[in-house]
């Protein structure tokens, strides 16, 4: 079946099985960001902006993204450049398997609640499995970046 839907803000014609999931498609388009971790929808490794919500893409079939926008992190390099290295500062980054999952679900926080708490830091990347950090390396980045762009704001 053909689908046509925006990536990145390009949009895209494309044939694909009936049955081929958003995560394969994603990847066969050259966004390898979007990785396969557990294959069970429990990780968040897969994590796309489906109309600027997060969905695990490997629990989408790709037909079901036609007509819609689907950002990937190859298309909001500039919206996470200011915070990514908050995060890496922290040492949340060790193996960087989870950070593209993280940063997609940082990004929906972030675009949602511009200045959340702590719990709904934790709240939000509930869904993101590291195996490296123990998460906290990732919500002290986050807070660390939220400090500075404040004080950035107020400064």
């Amino acid at each position: 079946m053909e689908i046509k839907l925006t990536l990145n803000g390009k949009p895209v014609t494309a044939s694909v099985d009936a049955d081929k999931l958003l995560l394969d498609f994603l990847r066969e388009q050259g966004c390898l960001s979007v990785k396969r971790g557990c294959e069970t929808a429990n990780c968040g490794l897969c994590t796309v902006l489906l109309d600027g919500v997060p969905v695990l893409s490997c629990s989408v079939l790709a037909a079901r993204a036609a007509g819609h926008q689907v950002q990937t992190l190859e298309g909001l390099q500039q919206e996470a450049e200011e915070f990514v290295g908050f995060i890496a500062d922290q040492g949340a980054e060790q193996c960087g398997f989870c950070n593209p999952g993280f940063v997609m679900n940082t990004i929906a926080l972030l675009r949602e609640n511009p200045y959340p708490t702590d719990e709904e830091i934790r709240a939000f990347l509930a869904g993101n499995l590291c195996r490296c950090s123990g998460y906290e390396g990732q919500l002290r980045g986050i807070r660390n970046y939220l400090n500075w762009k404040e004080g950035k704001t107020n400064g």
